[in-house]
């Protein structure tokens, strides 16, 4: 045989035994396995760090319109994961051609904008926290700078516990967190997260920017995760980084609780209104809120609920359009499914007495009787912390539980 007739017989036998292999691989997979990678159910350390290397345009609300990525089919995963991985959050250029809308302050214009957009990828992921028997978990907003508050935190209320008494499940705690909203301060302060998140185990963070119009966000991402990812936790204490919490207060409050009751407890406000003042932190414009007052809320600063009435409250959220001041739209989102919340005078989150400089605010008699008090820096809290559990002796009792 000369050369080229075995070298075109090679040829053919290599491309026919490479078309078996082929046709073997794709028949073992799925379409879907076979022309994507795998999604994996947690973004890790690595994938935690990539955003440090992005430049975030400070005029964006969410993310750098550069870092936004075209969104592709996901494979289905069912209820066991985060299901969104991808960005793509584009400006509603419709409404520029609003007279009204032309008329807003550019804050309330960026958030129009991209109100629509929704859910946004994880970035560090805990699901173990939900392992096994959770009687209470403690969730915290924090942002990515107030490393020393998280700190505290852990020192003092938000310290674990395997079991919460009486035969009760374990106490977890989780902080919640978006991405840096400071372009200067994004690459250092992840890389610093990431490692914090190392030491702990215990952040959930998310691909948006922190800020104040964004709460609402961490409101519904932290739903959505928690009905994912802990269907059978039995209470949530929902907070912030500067308050003071007693867990054992809580914990007695809770102990002739059922998970199945529509419980949402804290310091509610009624018949509230829409502050008008344009030199207000809380101001909202008429067109984005034209009702005369809000329905009840709880003060966003410390709150109790049931796991049962946290999922449906997930389910009810996503009906709703986005709303800026998250503690009113928790609100909105009770009223959908009829429940309103209930006021316990144990929580204080505009401070045991709403004149700062009233003395009862540095009591620590009244601290050891409340549940959750409005605010306190980590040096305060430590200090307050160690004066409540200490040798104190109080001339009465305050009965609150």
């Amino acid at each position: 045989m000369s050369l080229w007739k075995r070298t075109i017989y090679k040829s053919v036998c290599l491309s026919l035994a490479l078309l078996v292999a082929v046709t073997v691989f794709q028949r073992s997979l799925t379409p879907s396995q076979f022309l994507q990678e795998p999604l994996l159910p947690t973004l890790g350390l690595q994938k935690a760090q990539k955003p440090s290397g992005h430049l975030v345009n400070p005029d964006s609300f969410w993310k750098n319109p550069k870092d936004a990525v075209t969104l592709t089919p996901m494979v289905s995963r069912g209820p066991q994961a985060w299901d969104v991985t991808t960005t793509n959050c584009s400006a509603n250029v419709n409404l520029t051609h609003q007279p009204w809308f032309q008329g807003l302050e550019p804050h309330f214009q960026q958030f129009l904008f991209y109100r629509h957009c929704r859910y946004f990828p994880m970035l560090l992921n805990h699901p173990e926290k939900c392992s096994g028997d959770v009687y209470l978990l403690v969730v915290v907003k924090s942002v990515i700078t107030q490393h020393d508050r998280r700190e505290a935190i852990r020192q003092t209320w938000g310290r674990e516990q395997e079991s919460a008494g009486w035969g009760r499940g374990a106490v977890h705690t989780l902080f919640l967190l978006g991405t840096a909203s400071k372009q200067e301060e994004r690459a250092h302060y992840q890389q610093l997260l990431a490692y914090e998140d190392r030491i702990y185990g215990d952040i959930l963070q998310w691909d948006f920017l922190d800020s104040f119009f964004n709460l609402t966000l961490k409101e519904i991402h932290f739903l959505k995760w928690l009905d994912i990812y802990c269907p059978h936790v039995h209470f949530i204490f929902k907070g912030d980084d500067d308050v003071f919490v007693n867990p054992t207060n809580l914990l007695e409050f809770l102990a002739d609780r059922r998970p199945q009751e529509d419980l949402f407890v804290g310091d509610v406000l009624q018949h509230a209104r829409p502050i008008r003042r344009k030199d207000n932190k809380y101001y909202i414009p008429g067109v984005l809120y034209s009702q005369a007052s809000y329905p009840p809320y709880a003060g966003g600063g410390g709150f109790l609920m049931a796991g049962g009435l946290a999922r449906r409250l997930h389910h009810a959220c996503d009906t709703l359009e986005l709303y800026p001041i998250d503690d009113v739209f928790l609100g909105m989102c009770l009223e959908v499914l009829g429940v309103r919340p209930t006021a316990h005078e144990g929580f204080k989150t505009f401070g045991i007495s709403r004149n700062r400089n009233s003395r009862m605010n540095k009591e620590p008699c009244f601290f050891r009787s409340m549940l959750v008090v409005h605010k306190l820096l980590p040096t305060e809290l430590l200090a307050m912390w160690g004066l409540v559990h200490s040798n104190l002796t109080c001339s009465r009792k305050l009965q609150v539980l």
